[in-house]
C-alpha cells in the first residue's frame, strides 16, 4: 500500500469512529511532544528551537513506535503554550538546562484593572498588547516569527501516510483569564467581582475560534482542538461551573461544528460531573478526549450514542508499568468502549519519560 493509500485508509478509520460508525478496527491516535525528544536521544533544546528538526524528530518517534493511525499535533512549539494559558512559558536552552522539560510560569500578569482595560478596549487590543509587552517581551527573537521559519507540517506527515488531525487550538474565556490572574486571584475575583468577570468574558469569546477555524479549513485539517483543564468541573461548584464555563464551551464547540469541522474536545483533569451536559453539544461531531481523571466507562455509558471517547491511558501507566500492564488495559479499553465511536490514545500526552514499549504495547493493542 503506497502513502497515499494508508493515509486515507488511516483518515477513514478516524471519521467512522467520529461518526459512531464501524470501522475495521479501532483507531489508535499518538499525541505527544517531548516524547519525541527523550525517545529518539535529540537535546530537548534543540527538538524545541528549529522547526525543521521538530517534526523530523516528531516523525522518528511516530517511526520508532509504528503502526498509529494519526498524530494528534505534528509539530510543538513552546511559546504556542503562551497563547493556551495566557502565561509565560520557560523553555530548555534559554531559562532551562538544555535536556529539562518546558514549565509553564503561574504567576499574576494581569491586576484586575486590566478588566475595565478589556471592556473598554476589547480583546483584541489588550491581549494583542499583553502578549507583547508582558508575556513574550523576553523571548529570544530566534523562538519567534518571522526568523522561526515554519514547515508544511501537514504535508510532511502525508508523505509518510499520516494524517495530522489538529488544525489549531481554542479554548475557553476562564482559562485565559485564570492563566493570566494566576488561579488564586482569579479564584477571588469569581468570588468578589462575579458580575465583571461574566461581561468580560462576553467580549472575549467571539474572538476565540475564528483564525484557528479558517486556518484548519484552508489548510485542510479535520478538526479544532477545544481545550479545557482549569475549566473542569472538580475545580467549581456546579452553580460556577454552568455560569462561567460551559455556556463559552458550548459556543466555542457549535461554532468549529458549524464550520464543518470535527471538535476535539481535550479534557484535563475531573469532568464526571457534568458529563450529561455534553449531550447539548452537536451528535456524532465532537470527539471527548480524556485524560485518565474523568471516569471514562461513565462517559461513554452516558455519551457512547451521541459522541467519540478517546482516551485514556493515563501518564503514569505509560512510565511506571510494564508493556503487558499497558496491553492488558488498552485490551480492556477496546473491548468496553468499542467498536464504535471509541478511538485508543494516551490520556493527554504521552509523557516525555515514557517507555518506549509501552507506547507500542498500547499501539498493539489497536493494531492486534
Amino acid at each position: 500500500m503506497n502513502s497515499e493509500d494508508q493515509y486515507n485508509q488511516r483518515l477513514e478509520r478516524i471519521l467512522k469512529a467520529v461518526a459512531l460508525e464501524k470501522p475495521d478496527r479501532t483507531p489508535v491516535v499518538l499525541e505527544y511532544s517531548g516524547f519525541a525528544a527523550y525517545a529518539t536521544r535529540t537535546p530537548m533544546a534543540a527538538f524545541l528551537k528549529s522547526p525543521r528538526t521538530n517534526i523530523d524528530t516528531m516523525i522518528k518517534a511516530f517511526e520508532l513506535v509504528g503502526d498509529g493511525d494519526a498524530i494528534n499535533y505534528g509539530a510543538f512549539w513552546p511559546y504556542g503554550l503562551c497563547h493556551a494559558f495566557m502565561s509565560k512559558v520557560r523553555v530548555p536552552g534559554v531559562d532551562l538546562p538544555e535536556n529539562e522539560m518546558w514549565q509553564v510560569t503561574e504567576t499574576r500578569l494581569m491586576d484586575r484593572h486590566d478588566y475595565d482595560r478589556i471592556l473598554q478596549h476589547g480583546w483584541l487590543d489588550f491581549s494583542q498588547k499583553m502578549m507583547r509587552e508582558r508575556i513574550l517581551n523576553d523571548v529570544p527573537p530566534e523562538y519567534l516569527p518571522p526568523q522561526r521559519r515554519s514547515v508544511d507540517v501537514r504535508s510532511e506527515w502525508r508523505s509518510i501516510g499520516v494524517p495530522v488531525l489538529s488544525g489549531g487550538d481554542i479554548t475557553t474565556p476562564i482559562e485565559l483569564l485564570c492563566g493570566a490572574r494566576s488561579l488564586m486571584e482569579f479564584a477571588l475575583d469569581l468570588t468578589d467581582i462575579p458580575e465583571k468577570v461574566e461581561a468580560v468574558m462576553d467580549v472575549i469569546w467571539p474572538h476565540l475560534a475564528g483564525t484557528a477555524i479558517q486556518r484548519a479549513k484552508r489548510k485542510g485539517y479535520p478538526l479544532v482542538w477545544v481545550g479545557g483543564w482549569r475549566a473542569a468541573p472538580c475545580l467549581l461548584s456546579p452553580a460556577m461551573w454552568r455560569r462561567f464555563v460551559w455556556p463559552y464551551f458550548r459556543k466555542l464547540v457549535v461554532e468549529v461544528v458549524d464550520a464543518g469541522l470535527i471538535a476535539l474536545l481535550h479534557l484535563d483533569s475531573d469532568w464526571t460531573r457534568e458529563l450529561a451536559m455534553f449531550k447539548e453539544l452537536p451528535q456524532g461531531k465532537c470527539i471527548m478526549a480524556l485524560d485518565g481523571e474523568t471516569d471514562i466507562f461513565k462517559a461513554k455509558e452516558i455519551l457512547g450514542d451521541h459522541m467519540c471517547i478517546m482516551g485514556d491511558v493515563p501518564a503514569s501507566m505509560l512510565f511506571l508499568k510494564e508493556p503487558e500492564d499497558i496491553h492488558a488495559y488498552c485490551t480492556r479499553l477496546i473491548r468496553q468502549l468499542g467498536p464504535q465511536g471509541f478511538i485508543l490514545q494516551s490520556g493527554c500526552d504521552i509523557p516525555a519519560n515514557a517507555k518506549l514499549e509501552n507506547v507500542q504495547a498500547m499501539v498493539a493493542a489497536a493494531v492486534g
